[in-house]
């Protein structure tokens, strides 16, 4: 996973392509649907109403009727009455100078209400047996309690958080846009499928098969996201496999590619990578012509702890192949490394070099190059299927390894590459470090390509 966090995230600019055009094709003709289903299962209380303003008004309504019903627990409850022997003491008559102006407070109120003498008797017990600086303190401490009480906590906690939690999970909850999948919307993804270079035959076997069983059906960008990322890897499953290793000894591996498509860093990092599972491998800097090649493998040869076989700058590439194979039989190497020099598939003479390059190879081992690796680069799109086809035919390529996904926002090209040729996929890599190549997983590509989670 550490991996697809690097690839989800240098990957940007395929996947916001991707989004931005998803979310362009959704909300041109889609409408906007509430999820307001859970709503209504939420008001199903009694005193629950559809309008925000009754709700409001309900859940105080209820609140407050819990409260004083609690209250009136609250003087009933007996501990008050134990301290029975606090009137037996002196107290009562130290405080009966206090209460004698606060007794005439409390009978002027009942004075202009005469009638209700039923609302003493309820009060009596408080205040006749205690003090006029109880029933105050009594009746502060009544008054906190409907706002953080001990029993109330347990009660109207679960119903106010509750209703107050899920109607502000209505107000979160944003709206979600959905369109119908119809032939016009299917044009668009068509069209932004080829936009991110995944061809035109792709792009319409992918559309076609989202549509089927789905035509009619109102999707939402998420869903399509998550359609469009089954459909790639689906595609991408058949091909994605590690570089195979033979028991022969030694493998040989021809690493060949466009100019600056990155086979010298792909090199250097598949050594550390054989190295670091206990091969021993050996590189021959085939790249003569290109100044500083053999200098830079030299350095990432040292990175891998690996052993670079070299020759004079303009030498033949082909002697030293040959002279390449025979230091790997004598020195035992599981995996010999040819580095070429880049040429452009249109250069029919620097072609002809490369199938030069096998011919001399065989003559030690005629099974020999049994891995040839293309090196693409993901910046070049479309011409990446040209590069393939033409390689293919010169050098019999055995597989892929796709460089510089970090750079492009063409990554899609890798799902027109294994549409059309099916050639297996055996690593991507995402920057310069050492680390930044990695086998290819087809679900993990998939979800970084689109934007989504794996």
């Amino acid at each position: 996973m550490a991996f697809f966090t690097k690839l989800k995230d240098r990957l940007f600019k395929s996947s916001s392509k991707i989004d931005e055009g998803l979310e362009a094709i959704v909300s041109d003709g889609g409408e906007t649907e509430a999820e307001a289903a859970p709503v209504d299962a939420v008001m199903d209380q009694p005193g629950a109403a559809s309008d925000v303003m009754p709700d409001g008004q309900d859940d105080s309504g209820p609140m407050l009727a819990a409260e004083q019903e609690e209250e009136t627990p609250e003087p009933a409850p007996m501990p008050e009455p134990t301290p029975e022997p606090t009137p037996e003491p002196v107290t009562i008559p130290e405080s009966t100078p206090q209460p004698a102006p606060a007794v005439p407070s409390e009978p002027a109120d009942p004075e202009p209400t005469p009638e209700p003498e039923q609302v003493p008797p309820a009060v009596d017990p408080v205040p006749a047996p205690a003090p006029d600086e109880v029933p105050p303190a009594v009746d502060l401490r009544q008054a906190m309690t409907p706002v953080a009480p001990a029993l109330d906590e347990t009660e109207a906690a679960p119903a106010k958080p509750g209703l107050l939690g899920r109607l502000m999970g209505r107000s979160a909850a944003q709206p979600v846009v959905r369109r119908a999948l119809d032939d016009e919307m299917l044009e668009q993804l068509e069209e932004l499928l080829i936009s991110a270079d995944m061809g035109v035959d792709t792009a319409l076997r992918v559309t076609a098969n989202m549509a089927e069983g789905r035509f009619g059906k109102k999707l939402s960008v998420a869903e399509i996201k998550q359609l469009l990322a089954s459909e790639v890897s689906r595609i991408m499953e058949p091909v994605a496999r590690p570089l195979p290793i033979y028991s022969k000894t030694p493998q040989v591996v021809l690493v060949v590619g466009v100019n600056g498509s990155g086979k010298t860093t792909t090199i250097g990092k598949l050594a550390s990578q054989f190295r670091a599972a206990g091969k021993k491998v050996v590189i021959a800097a085939g790249d003569t012509f290109r100044a500083a090649a053999v200098e830079q493998l030299q350095v990432w040869g040292e990175r891998a702890g690996v052993p670079v076989l070299t020759a004079a700058q303009g030498s033949d590439p082909a002697s030293l192949a040959f002279d390449a194979m025979g230091r790997a039989q004598e020195e035992g190497a599981d995996l010999l490394l040819i580095d070429t020099a880049g040429r452009l598939q249109n250069r029919g003479d620097l072609m002809e070099e490369l199938a030069k390059i096998v011919r001399v190879i065989r003559k030690k081992d005629e099974t020999a190059p049994h891995n040839t690796l293309l090196v693409l680069d993901a910046t070049t799109g479309q011409n990446a299927l040209n590069q393939v086809k033409v390689f293919q035919e010169i050098s019999d390529v055995s597989g892929l390894v796709m460089t510089k996904l970090d750079g492009t926002a063409k990554g899609g090209v890798l799902v027109a590459l294994a549409d059309r040729f099916g050639l297996p996929i055996h690593a991507v890599g995402v920057g310069e470090q050492i680390d930044d190549l990695s086998p290819f997983d087809p679900d993990e590509f998939a979800a970084a390509l689109v934007g989504t989670d794996a």
